[in-house]
C-alpha cells in the first residue's frame, strides 16, 4: 500500500531546521527509523550533496541518513530502499535531475510498491502530477513537468495567502487562478506551512497546524481542515 508524508516546507514558523515535523517523519517511519533512509539532495542548488546529507541528519538527530549520491547505480539504490526522502530547494532542478538519472519511474515503483516516501516543499511539489505549480525559479528546464504523481492532483507548498504589504504582483490566489484558466481540469491543493499530507494507500489526512485550501476551476476556493481524510 503506498505510504507518503508530504511536508508543505522544512520548518514552521521559527521552529527551526525540520523541528516542527520531527516527530511526524518518526512516527511515519515506524521501526524503518532505524534502518537507512535514502535521501536525494538534488534541490540543495546552494549546498552540496554531503552538507545536504549531514544537515539533515543532524536536524533529524538520525545517522541513518544516505544520500544517493554515493551510489554508482542509483536506479538500484531507489529500488533496493527501505524508505525514500526528497529534501526541499529549487525544485526545477530537483525535476531536471530525476529526469537526467531516469529515477522517476524507479521511485514511483517503489512507492506503488509500499515503499514508504517522505518530503518537504520541492519533495513535495514532485510528489504531485506535475511541479507547474511550485513558486521557484526556473533556473534549469527539466524534459517535462511531470512529476511522480504520488499525490495525482497539483501541490502548492509554503502557501501564503493575499499580498505583500506595498507588493504589486499577482497574490499566490491570483497565481494559481492563473494556473486553473489554462488547466482547467486540474485541482490546486495549496499547503501552508506547517501543514502536510499523510497518504495510505488512496486515503489522504490533513496534518499540522494549518487547514490546507483546495482550488479548483470557476469554483469557491474550499477549506480542508487538519484532521480531515479524503479519498485520492
Amino acid at each position: 500500500m503506498k505510504k507518503a508524508l508530504l511536508l508543505s516546507a522544512s520548518s514552521y514558523k521559527d521552529s527551526g531546521y525540520l523541528n516542527h515535523c520531527k516527530g511526524w517523519i518518526k512516527e511515519f517511519l515506524g521501526r524503518l527509523w532505524e534502518d537507512e533512509i535514502l535521501f536525494i539532495p538534488f534541490a540543495g542548488v546552494r549546498r552540496t550533496s554531503e552538507q545536504y546529507e549531514q544537515k539533515v541528519a543532524d536536524c533529524l538527530e538520525n545517522s541513518n541518513i544516505r544520500s544517493i549520491h554515493h551510489f554508482s547505480d542509483m536506479k538500484a539504490a531507489v529500488k533496493n530502499a527501505k524508505s525514500i526522502c526528497i529534501g526541499g530547494g529549487n525544485t526545477f532542478v530537483l525535476l531536471n535531475e530525476l529526469y537526467k538519472f531516469d529515477l522517476l519511474g524507479a521511485i514511483k515503483d517503489a512507492v506503488d510498491s509500499g515503499t514508504p516516501y517522505f518530503g518537504w516543499s520541492a519533495g513535495a511539489n514532485v510528489a504531485g502530477k506535475t511541479m507547474m505549480t511550485t513558486n521557484d525559479m526556473p533556473i534549469v528546464f527539466p524534459p517535462s513537468p511531470v512529476a511522480l504523481g504520488i499525490f495525482p492532483y497539483q501541490i502548492n507548498p509554503h502557501f501564503i495567502s493575499g499580498k505583500i504589504s506595498n507588493h504589486n504582483g499577482e497574490s499566490r490566489e491570483e497565481r494559481l487562478e492563473e494556473f486553473l484558466i489554462v488547466n482547467q481540469n486540474d485541482s490546486v491543493y495549496a499547503m501552508p506551512e506547517g501543514s502536510a499530507f499523510l497518504i495510505n494507500g488512496n486515503e489522504c489526512e490533513v496534518m499540522g497546524h494549518a487547514d490546507v485550501l483546495k482550488f479548483e476551476y470557476k469554483k469557491e476556493i474550499s477549506r480542508i481542515a487538519v484532521g480531515s481524510k479524503f479519498k485520492i
